[in-house]
């Protein structure tokens, strides 16, 4: 393996580590939710978390947008941008690609899931959130760097859907 494989394969285990100790985490110290005994409860929990989960999204989006009002990309099809633009313009298509298995995710685990399990929905939006600005500041510093934060969320959508695959199928 080149020195940079290597940098990406301890990123991407550090990361899957530090996500399932986040989750955990969470989950542990999250209140119970007040009332999920019914589907749209937990639905609506969930839904709460999913625009937590999105404010990441939000503030990329933002860095772009005032990037390119700031300088000579403001025209986006001169291809005027600085490395930092394009660098934050990937983050933001990732981070939207990976925010809609997140939400897809969320509210099937939300309504497969029993009771105030539903909270591991809460506790995996705030490991989203920081895994995702993880991904931002590793890819910033240097982009092999990006597998921390990404390798975070990517198996932790992974671990929703087939949890809520799994429990939907039960």
């Amino acid at each position: 393996m080149t020195k940079d494989q290597k940098t990406v394969a301890a990123g991407a285990a550090s990361g899957i580590a530090a996500m399932i100790l986040s989750l955990w985490l969470f989950y542990t110290i999250l209140p119970d939710p007040a009332s999920p005994a019914m589907v749209g409860e937990r639905l609506g929990y969930a839904a709460r978390w999913i625009a937590f989960a999105a404010l990441p999204l939000f503030a990329m989006l933002g860095a772009v947008g005032n990037a390119r009002f700031l300088s000579e990309a403001i025209d986006p099809t001169v291809g005027k941008e600085s490395a930092s633009m394009t660098i934050d313009g990937r983050v933001a298509d990732n981070t939207l690609q990976q925010f809609v298995l997140f939400a897809a995710g969320a509210l099937a685990l939300a309504a497969a899931t029993a009771g105030h399990e539903v909270k591991i929905v809460g506790a995996a939006a705030i490991t989203f959130f920081i895994m995702r600005i993880a991904f931002w500041i590793g890819y910033r510093i240097k982009p092999v760097y990006r597998a921390f934060g990404f390798s975070s969320t990517a198996y932790m959508n992974l671990g929703l859907l087939l949890g809520a695959t799994w429990l939907s199928l039960s």
